[in-house]
């Protein structure tokens, strides 16, 4: 017995194929989510920093190196020569290596050449002059220009040979957009004004099509592709304009704008690398950018270029954005996780703990026999592991070709962290069982065993924590350490361990009332359910910590979905939206309530720039019809109110309906003049206060009867439409004219745009999935656990003249004992726990992101369906699982379930 050998294991898994099966299924597919788990969540974050990075666009996100012209007291010789390509290719190779990992410079994108830093005046007269101002041109001299444009007429601008500050004309190319705003043409000469010379010359040879140009090349500087008709901004109106095109010139060239008013430098244009940069790198892609604005990086750089080169970039910006939001949602991911954590960690010691039951007598007598502890918990693991390693590892593999993105060390990590727990369940559960050798073992009764002290302590530890957590919580939010995302696993594990102590309790005060029934039936079914062993409420403490995280997943998802769609309500106002500058024309109305999919339409007349008499800032005023816009005050919640209140009465004046800081400055009872945008007045008098209104989605409104209102403010600007699958092109043709048109779908759509949220919510949906279905596989252990003594026992009992009937009725009586408990405590475990922690977790981030919403928080409530449903489901799987067994019992007769010298 002093070490372990092979005979024993192949024995044992031999003898109990199925269960090792079973362990080998539950093994992988634990290890499986849990090595898929990290990889996902770096999956989508990765996602998320690549459209922060798109959306940011390449003028904010290349790392803009920029140098001064050679010194003017140089000689004019070594000037041309600092400018020409082969000293910028030298200085660009060596600027690369002082860009730190992990910012990678996507060298494709990148660029390097001589612009000009002023944009003078051209006079050639066949330039545009919008409003008489000459045109001005920008003059760039980039490199690997044939590399990324086409021609599509000419040929490419070249210099044949050498070219100074004295070159008296050169050659360049346009963009196709350029040409066609700035009238430009092959052959056509520009004449950019000279610094103490002639003009330079600059004829254009080709007109070019960008290959890519969104790119960083063509867009970290957008008017070298697009041209900008610019205003001046001045009083009066209609501002001043002009023209501001870009001239591409052959980087051989480049000497020839020292000698122009453009005011020439050098730069290098850094493009990262989008496919290189990581979520998890965030902290270091900060400090690199860091170090290239402010630090060692531009000491480096300044060394092999210029004394005065300086370098920029908004890539900190979008990465500090990407990190703000980022830091919203990854607490919020990190609390699904625990939840399932702890859900599979609890299966996994509850799988072991029922082999060590099972096992139980077996193990006991080779105790008697003289087996060491350290030997029998050797064996067992030997046995455990021969089945979990194997599993683990396919279930890690599996992980990584589900998910093939990500970092692989935390997806080992954590599947090996469940195969450790698979193989030490059951050695250490027969370790704590069998510390002692016995001849018999002793009574391990629901009621009869008394808690001891060390579990004493560990619940009041835990206590502890959960209290701390929660604290923590609500007054730091979801920011804290990794306790804080412990905070609803530990509160679902106390109320687990509390009702555990109240179990017996309970137990006992429904026997006496069960025992003066008629029957023996109920009185039996709660003998039972007492006389299951302690190993039996594992499963009550995994149901419990399940159905608590679930509750709380649910609502969190619930709440996010709620806020998305109260936030595009109040920006739609209904399920569409037709609004107009100007007013509709009479008969839009009636074309787009013919519409397919229209059922209820509300016209309303909006005025944004009225301005009651008394005050000094416009108030938006609605002229609406009380019959239909009431109507949809009521659909949508949004300020309902009974169309009678807006009724006008001859000689007096508007009812309206105000916002409650409207109401607060100009009060409820005295009427006030309101001055319209076409000059005219109306006087209104505020009937009603309302927090929200559909016609406007801002903080102050007026409603009023249109009907009331003078011509043409009674015409409708707006069209509030109510129905379903409805087409915005069709709804725009009907409408007419420049109308916008908005539908709540695809303003909900909007506030979930982003990978990183979609993802999130994605990983935390099947993260509480996951949590939920092993709980479920927990309880359906526990009672196949049960299922050959619960047999014996309906055999015997059928003997004595047990119907099938009392058979099925004991079995569900049996099992919803715990069924129930775990059921009614989980709801309300999970009601008390988004009670509990609301204050602290706030959903705005998750739920709207960045974009600009008139909901300004979405807070965390109790979802019905997610604290109910769950409960629910337990106990309908207990009663078919007993319902089942009850069945299938009966069906193969008492003779084949007892038999001589069974001890079940």
């Amino acid at each position: 017995m002093s070490r372990v050998v092979a005979p024993w294991v192949r024995t044992r898994l031999r003898a109990a194929p199925g269960a090792a099966g079973a362990l080998a299924l539950l093994v992988a597919l634990a290890a499986c989510l849990a090595g898929a788990f990290p990889r996902a969540v770096d999956r989508y974050e990765d996602a998320g920093l690549r459209r922060a990075f798109a959306q940011a666009q390449p003028a904010r996100t290349t790392v803009i190196v920029q140098a001064p012209a050679p010194d003017l007291g140089l000689p004019a010789g070594q000037r041309a020569t600092a400018v020409r390509p082969a000293a910028l290719e030298r200085q660009y190779r060596q600027i690369l290596p002082t860009v730190r990992s992990p910012l990678a410079v996507d060298r494709a994108q990148s660029v390097y050449g001589v612009a000009g830093g002023v944009n003078p005046e051209v006079p050639d007269a066949f330039l545009p002059r919008p409003t008489g101002l000459p045109a001005r041109v920008s003059l760039f001299a980039p490199s690997g220009l044939a590399d990324h444009a086409r021609l599509r007429t000419g040929r490419m601008p070249r210099a044949d040979r050498p070219v100074d500050a004295s070159t008296p004309e050169v050659e360049a190319a346009v963009t196709a957009a350029t040409a066609k705003s700035l009238h430009i043409k092959v052959g056509s000469v520009i004449h950019v004004p000279g610094a103490g010379r002639p003009p330079l010359a600059v004829r254009v040879t080709g007109i070019l099509d960008p290959h890519d140009p969104d790119g960083a090349y063509w867009s970290t500087v957008p008017r070298m592709r697009t041209p900008v008709l610019v205003t001046i901004p001045s009083p009066g109106g209609d501002p001043p304009k002009y023209w501001l095109g870009t001239l591409l010139l052959p980087q051989e060239a480049a000497p020839a704008l020292l000698g122009t008013t453009a005011g020439p430098f050098r730069y290098w244009f850094l493009a990262p690398d989008p496919h290189a940069l990581h979520a998890h790198d965030l902290d270091r892609l900060k400090s690199s950018v860091a170090a290239l604005e402010s630090g060692p990086a531009l000491q480096r750089a300044r060394a092999v270029t210029d004394i005065d080169t300086d370098i920029g970039t908004g890539l900190d910006d979008t990465l500090g954005s990407f990190a703000e939001l980022r830091s919203g949602i990854a607490p919020l991911v990190s609390v699904a996780a625990a939840g399932t954590g702890t859900v599979v960690a609890v299966v996994l010691f509850m799988t072991g703990g029922l082999a060590a039951d099972r096992r139980r007598a077996e193990l006991a007598l080779l105790r008697a026999r003289g087996a060491s502890l350290p030997a029998l918990a050797g064996r067992l693991l030997a046995e455990t592991a021969v089945v979990a390693v194997p599993a683990g590892a396919l279930g890690l593999a599996t992980a990584l070709l589900t998910v093939p993105v990500g970092r692989t060390a935390y997806a080992v990590a954590a599947a090996a962290a469940v195969t450790v727990t698979a193989c030490a369940a059951l050695p250490l559960r027969a370790a704590l069982a069998h510390r002692a050798v016995r001849a018999t073992a002793d009574r391990a009764d629901v009621v009869a065993v008394r808690p001891s002290r060390r579990r004493t302590v560990a619940e009041l530890t835990l206590l502890v924590l959960a209290a701390g957590a929660v604290a923590a919580l609500r007054r730091r939010g979801t920011t804290g350490d990794q306790l804080v995302a412990l905070a609803p696993v530990l509160v679902g594990v106390i109320a687990a361990l509390l009702l555990l102590r109240l179990y017996p309790l309970l137990l006992r005060r429904l026997t006496g009332p069960a025992a003066r029934l008629r029957g023996a039936t109920g009185h039996l079914s709660l003998a039972r359910a007492g006389r299951a062993q302690t190993s039996a409420v594992l499963p009550l403490v995994a149901l419990l910590t399940a159905l608590t995280t679930a509750a709380f997943g649910g609502s969190v998802l619930a709440g996010v979905a709620d806020a998305r769609n109260r936030a595009a309500l109040l920006t739609v106002g209904a399920d569409a939206r037709v609004d107009s500058d100007a007013p509709l024309p009479t008969a839009a109305p009636a074309r787009v309530r013919a519409v397919d999919g229209v059922r209820d339409m509300a016209a309303v007349s909006i005025d944004y720039q009225a301005k009651p008499v008394d005050g000094q800032d416009s108030v938006p005023l609605v002229g609406a019809d009380p019959s239909s816009y009431g109507a949809l005050t009521a659909r949508t919640g949004l300020g309902a109110f009974r169309p009678a209140a807006l009724t006008p009465r001859s000689g007096r004046p508007l009812p309206a309906v105000a916002s409650p800081s409207v109401a607060s400055e100009y009060g409820t009872r005295r009427p006030f003049p309101v001055r319209l945008s076409d000059g005219s007045t109306v006087t209104v008098r505020i009937a009603l206060v309302r927090d929200a209104t559909p016609a406007v989605s801002g903080g102050n409104f007026l409603i009023v009867n249109r009907s009331g209102l003078p011509s043409p403010a009674d015409r409708p600007t707006a069209l509030l439409l109510t129905g379903d699958r409805l087409d915005a092109g069709a709804l725009r043709h009907a409408a007419g004219g420049s109308t916008t048109v908005r539908l709540l779908a695809a303003e909900r759509a909007r506030y979930a745009d982003s990978p990183l949220q979609s993802g999130a919510e994605h990983v935390y949906t099947a993260a509480m999935a996951a949590g939920a279905g092993f709980a479920v596989l927990a309880l359906l252990l526990a009672l196949l656990r049960a299922a050959p003594e619960r047999a014996a026992l309906l055999a015997r009992l059928r003997t004595m003249g047990l119907t099938r009937a009392e058979g099925r009725r004991l079995l569900i009586l049996e099992s919803l004992p715990q069924a129930l408990l775990a059921a009614l405590g989980s709801t309300l475990t999970g009601w008390s726990t988004i009670r509990l922690l609301s204050p602290g977790i706030d959903l705005t981030t998750i739920a709207l992101s960045s974009i600009q919403s008139p909901l300004s928080e979405a807070e965390l409530k109790p979802d019905t369906w997610s604290l109910t449903v769950p409960a629910v489901l337990v106990v309908v799987v207990t009663v078919g699982v007993a319902t089942a067994q009850a069945w299938w019992t009966g069906r193969r007769g008492s003779v084949q379930e007892l038999r001589a010298g069974d001890g079940r």
